[in-house]
């Protein structure tokens, strides 16, 4: 690379105090790595954001160590090879890394996966083809075990792990319904194929909840928490089964919520109906079953039985606005930056 090139990057100034602010962010621009020996410089084609990262922006102990202030923010990328100091990649090659948000990143060759242009879009590594694809995968059907005519229903629906939740379900011979807000993602979840759409900010969810599984819910896979789950717990049926993935109505809360503890009723809930919640982390189930999901969701999309939808913005600059927003529930499909 030229002395002159900068890798503008994005960092954490600040740990947020609830939602994330323009303040959390720092922007700058440093010199260009060079690779050292088994690695690659790379340029970052795509950024991928995604709702975990606000979790990570916390000092509160977690699955994953949190960043510190001064890192640069996290987060999956697709890239160009511009440099290569490792066997078997080459300059102009596309990869799958973890280059956070910056124009430039040097990452170890043995952590990147090569994308093949010509067998998908290379933004699906993001999606469908990638972390989140693998995450709905992996949890529901480990987890989940959707049996034919049973009812699966899934928060944040039109979400990259929703959307896909919801098609897998429906392959294997369930009912599914959806739960997002707004009237532009429940017209999605019905281009998708989801046999019900309710919008959670519409009066009385949980009624609507009642009329859309009159034989209740046997598999929900939980993105959400907070109310959408308050309206659930009651219409699931016995032995039903919860993969937890994600609690996204906490993500930005500076204080457990008011009100009485209902722990207790969640308890006796759990015993009465033989419930089983498991929270989970997909790469618990990467070793044995990445590679059958890669077969599987490649022929899905190929074959139009799984469709997707990316929103993409262009401009690394955007990305703290764009993931605030994402938060917010603004996104529709994978929340993508394009970088370069």
């Amino acid at each position: 690379m030229s002395t002159t090139a900068l890798n503008h990057r994005i960092r954490l100034a600040a740990r947020p105090h609830g939602e994330p602010t323009a303040d959390d962010f720092v922007h700058d621009a440093v010199e260009v790595p060079s690779p050292g020996p088994g690695q690659v410089l790379l340029r970052t084609r795509y950024l991928s954001l995604d709702p975990y990262v606000r979790g990570r922006m916390s000092a509160a102990k977690s699955y994953a160590a949190p960043m510190e202030v001064g890192d640069v923010i996290v987060g999956g990328t697709v890239s160009e090879v511009v440099e290569s100091a490792a066997d078997g990649l080459t300059p102009g090659d596309t990869v799958l890394g973890y280059g956070g948000w910056q124009e430039y990143s040097v990452e170890d060759a043995t952590g990147l996966r090569r994308l093949d242009p010509d067998a998908a879009p290379v933004t699906t590594a993001l999606g469908v083809l990638g972390m989140p694809g693998f995450t709905a995968y992996a949890g529901l059907l480990a987890i989940g075990r959707p049996q034919p005519g049973e009812t699966v229903a899934v928060a944040a629906a039109t979400g990259p792990v929703g959307s896909a939740v919801g098609q897998i379900a429906r392959i294997h011979g369930a009912r599914a319904i959806g739960i997002a807000g707004g009237e532009r993602k429940l017209s999605e979840l019905h281009e998708l194929g989801f046999d019900a759409a309710l919008d959670h900010r519409a009066p009385d969810l949980a009624g609507r909840l009642a009329q859309a599984a009159p034989d209740g819910i046997d598999v929900y896979f939980e993105n959400v928490g907070g109310a959408v789950w308050d309206a659930v717990l009651p219409q699931l049926n016995e032995f039903a089964r919860v993969p937890v993935c994600g609690l996204a109505a906490n993500y930005n809360a500076t204080s457990l919520p008011e009100g009485p503890d209902r722990s207790g009723r969640l308890m006796g809930t759990v015993l009465a109906k033989s419930l089983t919640l498991r929270g989970f982390i997909q790469r618990e189930f990467a070793p044995r079953m990445f590679a059958d999901f890669l077969r599987d969701m490649t022929d899905w999309v190929a074959s139009g039985r799984v469709k997707y939808t990316e929103d993409v913005t262009e401009g690394l600059d955007r990305a703290p606005e764009t993931f605030t927003g994402m938060l917010r529930g603004r996104n529709l499909g994978k929340t993508i930056i394009q970088v370069s």
